[in-house]
């Protein structure tokens, strides 16, 4: 035993800079990056450290040099890029959910229109048996119980998604409170990055919050049907995600910036994101180790994204982006 224990502590010593690559940001990619780091490191023996504290200390994080490499779901124009000098492409593609804990529907379909998720948010909405939720949920019992609303308390780029699709499709809601990776909400209490609000919000019932899916089908919490941009009822899955993502205009030019959300279609998820990975343009031999290990994600990488609920990028994605590492002297 004691022997066992020495040697683990030797090993773990021994490891050098060139074993390690250390990476933090979005909650919003976490369980994916956790599942590529753990068959990476079986691969490879490289041990990637992910800390998910969300995209506003990614970004921040990044521009101090604290870490390899910065997560954020926020993409920043070539502007931002410029000033805090990184390069940046997307890692890969999920949805924002807005999520319930309501046990009394027992997993049956909830439809919440734009209207509905608007007055909600605005603290306008406070009971679950409101006439505006029950006129498109015909025949569902629903509960006569408080909405307790579960918000992001940290900077956010899931915060940043759901709110540039609130200020789109909500006239009030660009007036009054905008979109960013903080707001002033006007209801609600905060839980820090996804696995806060999702623990939060299990615990509380008759609660709502937006979660990237993984944390809804993780924590067996329900995931309402939405409004398309069309105005079609339309639920977050691999085809409705995919759908959004063909119509991704990628541009390595412009560091791949690109926002997702109501792209055009009845069958097109309206809350669709990708996220992205940033790299200080000054450490080509880092920038090698982190898009190694994420040209592994992308070869090797498709199941388990699919499995928890994400979207690989497409083939022609990742090709472009391998050429922008190339040209960038970064793989």
């Amino acid at each position: 035993m004691k022997k066992t224990f020495l040697l683990s502590i030797f090993a773990a010593l021994s490891l050098s800079a060139a074993d390690t690559i250390s990476g933090a940001g979005a909650s919003f990619p976490a369980p994916l990056y956790y599942d590529w780091a753990h068959s990476y490191n079986q691969a490879t023996g490289v041990q990637v450290n992910y800390q998910s504290i969300g995209s506003g200390g990614g970004v921040k994080q990044i521009e101090a040099r604290t870490v390899n490499f910065g997560a954020s779901d926020e993409p920043l124009d070539m502007k931002k890029q410029e000033k805090i000098g990184v390069y940046q492409f997307p890692a890969v593609i999920g949805a924002i959910a807005v999520a319930y804990n309501l046990p009394e529907l027992n997993g049956k379909e909830l439809k919440l229109s734009n209207e509905v998720v608007e007055g909600i948010f605005m603290g306008e909405i406070k009971t679950w048996n409101d006439p505006k939720i029950a006129k498109d949920n015909k025949g569902l019992k629903l509960p006569a119980k408080p909405i307790n609303l579960v918000h992001r308390s940290d900077g956010s780029g899931t915060t940043w998604n759901f709110t540039y699709w609130l200020d789109k499709i909500s006239a009030k809601w660009h007036e009054k409170v905008g979109l960013g990776k903080t707001v002033e909400w006007p209801v609600g209490m905060g839980g820090k990055g996804n696995e806060g609000v999702a623990n939060m919000m299990k615990q509380t019932p008759g609660s709502i919050g937006y979660l990237e899916t993984a944390f809804v089908k993780q924590n067996n919490l329900g995931m309402a049907t939405l409004q398309s941009a069309e105005k079609t009822w339309v639920q977050a899955n691999a085809k409705t995600i995919k759908n959004a993502a063909a119509n991704a205009r990628w541009k390595a030019n412009e560091g791949f910036f690109e926002i997702l959300a109501l792209e055009p279609g009845k069958e097109t998820y309206p809350i669709t994101a990708a996220t992205f990975i940033l790299l200080p343009k000054e450490k080509a031999a880092d920038n090698k180790k982190v898009t190694a290990f994420y040209n592994y994600g992308f070869d090797k990488g498709d199941a388990a994204a699919e499995k928890l609920g994400y979207v690989a990028l497409p083939k022609a994605t990742t090709d472009a982006i391998n050429n922008y590492w190339k040209a960038n002297g970064i793989k």
